[in-house]
């Protein structure tokens, strides 16, 4: 692996992840407003490494495959707080972790064949999505914290901003990995035959 800026960045946004989960789960004022602005910083630098990669060329098999899987750590660790917090609802927690979950396994499998899956531009918008409403509930909950009742008397609705928010990114979600599935069946199914000729060498 080349240390490239881009990579050195993911590696700083794979660090921030546990740092952001440890500070928000302290249910503080001001420990949730640390964790959200360590969430704003892993979030600048998704932007920044990708930006950079392109810009100056640096583009890594390393990178291409990681810089993917530490957003998905992010969201996966920032959303599964919430639900546990009981501010979003665990279903839709469940649909975005477990599409996440799936597609890495066929990420990684994809590479162990060497052919290697490029990030679709519409995963990037999904991703984009998932993390912009993740920062809506930060700014939400330090609101709460500070100018409302505190952020412990906020429970998960579904017709409210952030439950419509939710429901649109969940959606998303389930578009995504739709569109992911079908474009990469063949892969996903001969994944899906040596996992179960583990069990069954006749298949």
């Amino acid at each position: 692996m080349r240390l490239t800026i881009p990579n050195q960045l993911t590696i700083l946004r794979i660090v921030l992840t546990p740092i952001f989960v440890v500070l928000f789960t302290k249910e503080t004022p001001i420990y949730q407003l640390s964790a959200s602005i360590v969430y704003i910083l892993a979030s600048i630098t998704d932007w920044y490494d990708g930006w950079y990669a392109r810009q100056f060329g640096v583009v890594t098999r390393w990178g291409q495959f990681m810089d993917p899987l530490a957003d998905k750590f992010l969201v996966s660790s920032a959303l599964i707080i919430f639900a546990w917090m009981n501010y979003v609802k665990w279903w839709m927690v469940f649909i975005i972790v477990f599409r996440d979950f799936m597609v890495t396994l066929i990420r990684i499998f994809a590479i162990q064949k060497g052919n290697p899956i490029v990030t679709s531009g519409f995963a990037k918008w999904k991703t984009f999505s998932q993390m912009t409403v993740i920062l809506i509930i930060l700014i939400f909950i330090n609101w709460l914290n500070y100018y409302g009742s505190g952020s412990h008397t906020y429970q998960a609705k579904y017709f409210d901003l952030i439950g419509i928010f939710m429901l649109f990114v969940t959606v998303l979600t389930v578009i995504s990995a739709v569109f992911y599935f079908y474009e990469n069946w063949r892969l996903t199914w001969r994944m899906i035959k040596e996992f179960l000729s583990w069990f069954s060498p006749a298949i």
